[in-house]
């Protein structure tokens, strides 16, 4: 028999996800079915309805991804990014979560989240530029 060939996968192949559903029947073996993702989105708007922050993540396997906590400069040091970060928490929590995660820049806000009660487990010195990414956790 030969060998299996290699080639660049097609848009419409990725798109199919044959892949991923075979990944996750191979993992389903070990641990069981898993539930769906569940989005965590919050915005946070001025008086004027104007954007000035947000979070972005998802619960899955009872882990609560942060993908993304933005708040604009001037909204900074008031509290925003702590009340976003809370009610995200507090939202992964009732869908299930018992532990966060995420990862953040060196010049972005690694101090905060210590703050918040994560801790760094990891880090890629030199991801870019010098600067390292750290990866944190919290337990919920």
């Amino acid at each position: 028999m030969p060998p299996p060939t290699i080639a660049i996968a097609s848009e419409e192949e990725v798109r199919s996800g044959v892949l991923g559903r075979k990944l996750r029947q191979f993992n389903y073996g070990v641990v069981g079915p898993y539930p769906e993702v569940q989005s965590v989105w919050l915005n946070a708007k001025d008086d004027q309805g104007e954007l000035v922050g947000g979070l972005r993540g998802f619960v899955f396997m009872d882990w609560f991804k942060i993908e993304l906590l933005f708040v604009e400069e001037a909204q900074r040091t008031q509290g925003l990014g702590s009340a976003l970060l809370a009610q995200g928490e507090d939202m992964a929590r009732a869908k299930g979560a018992k532990n966060a995660w995420l990862d953040t820049f060196e010049w972005q806000a690694r101090g905060f989240y210590i703050k918040q009660g994560y801790a760094e487990f990891g880090r890629i010195d030199d991801f870019i530029q010098n600067y390292y990414l750290a990866m944190m956790k919290k337990v919920l």
